[in-house]
């Protein structure tokens, strides 16, 4: 495995500018997605704080169950309703900026739908119905169909002009683009007219037939069984049968509204092979479903401020000290002296800083610390190297596709100051140097 002398850092016509994203009235929605736990939430949340204190007015849309976005923007909890995110400071010349935020109520989004598309008495009988119950808190697809139900109210509204969307921590990254058309599909009626078969049927043969559309089922709704689960699907039907519907047509209208202009995809990943390889082919679902992707964020990048030292110069330099060898030389000294001379801090500054040291033992002291940054230098450049391959795979398959580079933070993101950070180096693109 070669270190890498030299950083083999991206074109500039290969990187993602975020600012001028951000700033781009034209973009009015932001949809971070990918795999889960690289960063969504957090480049959601640093997006959103940097936007508003470019002059958007802002509302970042989480469906993050660990309530880390809550707590980075100093908000006790985060609900269905947007919240105004306290602190945010506009630069010169940004404006009236403002940042809201809110975290995606599941059941509650599909009472509001209900409540929005039904009088009180329908409502109220819907509400209550355990049928509706099952579906609305757990049915497969369902927190990602409203997820994409709630952007699409967010829109409506017209109360923000930038709205950044953190899509559900779904086993595929590619859930929350289906979940809409396949809940959409089966609130539609066919699935639905499957189940009503057994109240025409009647007796023992409608049960049977009920036994066949339940094995279709998942999760909670299989819980409900017999005639119980009859009648509660039924009263469900009969109570619904006005707005399946509508469903489809709002589910068709987000799906639109993912591809139009105004918005922009930014597809995050880790610098890691299986991180990546589902970005790469949710670059190619996007193009195949013509949602405009605006870039990869590259999350977790490692730097150095050391890059001309080597890894493996620094562990040919940190053997050499342990054994005693030639670095007991001066023309060893002076090697290492050099390195440090062509502007690379820290770790080859040890041995030289101790000149005037006398004591042997003192000395091999020295020695032993030296020689153990040299090696965790060399296992950093190692990993840089690693992350770097892994990228250029990902830019040589996808070279139209713009990537910003984060660097990695030393601790986790708890609070605005965190956030602003972040929203700094996206804005770069880059790693900094000693991540």
């Amino acid at each position: 495995m070669s270190g890498g002398g030299e950083s083999m850092g991206l074109d500039t016509s290969q990187r993602l500018a975020v600012d001028a994203l951000l700033d781009d009235p034209g973009t009015r929605i932001i949809v971070c997605c990918g795999a889960g736990g690289v960063g969504k939430t957090t480049t959601a949340a640093a997006l959103g704080v940097r936007a508003a204190e470019r002059g958007r007015k802002v509302v970042v849309l989480t469906i993050d169950p660990a309530r880390r976005l809550a707590q980075s923007m100093g908000i006790d909890s985060l609900d269905n309703t947007p919240r105004r995110v306290p602190g945010i400071e506009g630069g010169s010349g940004a404006g009236d900026g403002e940042l809201h935020a809110m975290m995606l109520d599941m059941k509650r989004t599909f009472d509001e739908i209900v409540e929005s598309h039904a009088d009180s008495e329908r409502a109220r009988a819907i509400l209550a119905n355990p049928f509706y119950q099952s579906l609305s808190a757990g049915f497969a697809g369902t927190q990602e169909y409203m997820a994409m139900e709630k952007l699409g109210q967010l829109r409506a509204r017209d109360d923000w002009d930038l709205i950044v969307v953190d899509t559900p921590p779904s086993r595929s990254a590619l859930d929350f683009l289906d979940a809409p058309k396949r809940l959409g599909s089966f609130l539609d009626g066919k699935f639905i007219r499957v189940l009503m078969a057994p109240a025409k049927v009647g007796g023992r043969a409608g049960m049977a037939f009920l036994n066949v559309g339940m094995s279709m089922m998942t999760g909670t709704l299989s819980k409900l069984m017999g005639a119980s689960l009859l009648k509660d699907v039924q009263t469900f039907v009969a109570a619904m049968d006005t707005m399946f519907g509508g469903f489809r047509t709002r589910a068709d209208a987000t799906f639109r509204l993912l591809q139009a202009p105004g918005t922009a995809f930014l597809v995050v990943a880790a610098p890691e092979p299986d991180a990546l390889r589902e970005a790469a082919y949710f670059v190619e679902r996007l193009a195949a479903e013509k949602m405009p992707l605006a870039g990869l964020v590259l999350n977790r990048v490692h730097g150095s401020d050391a890059e001309q030292l080597s890894a493996e110069r620094a562990l040919a330099a940190a053997e050499n000290l342990e054994e005693g060898g030639i670095v007991d030389q001066e023309s060893g000294k002076a090697g290492l002296r050099d390195a440090a001379d062509d502007g690379s801090p820290g770790v080859v500054d040890a041995h030289a800083a101790v000149g005037d040291v006398h004591d042997q033992s003192d000395m091999n002291d020295v020695d032993q610390i030296t020689a153990g940054l040299l090696r965790l230098h060399a296992e950093r450049m190692q990993v840089i190297a690693r992350e770097q391959r892994t990228r250029d795979r990902f830019t040589s398959l996808h070279p139209e596709v713009a990537v910003a580079e984060v660097a990695a933070l030393p601790g986790d993101v708890h609070d605005l100051a965190g956030l602003r950070a972040i929203g700094e180096r996206l804005a770069a693109g880059v790693p900094a140097a000693g991540a």
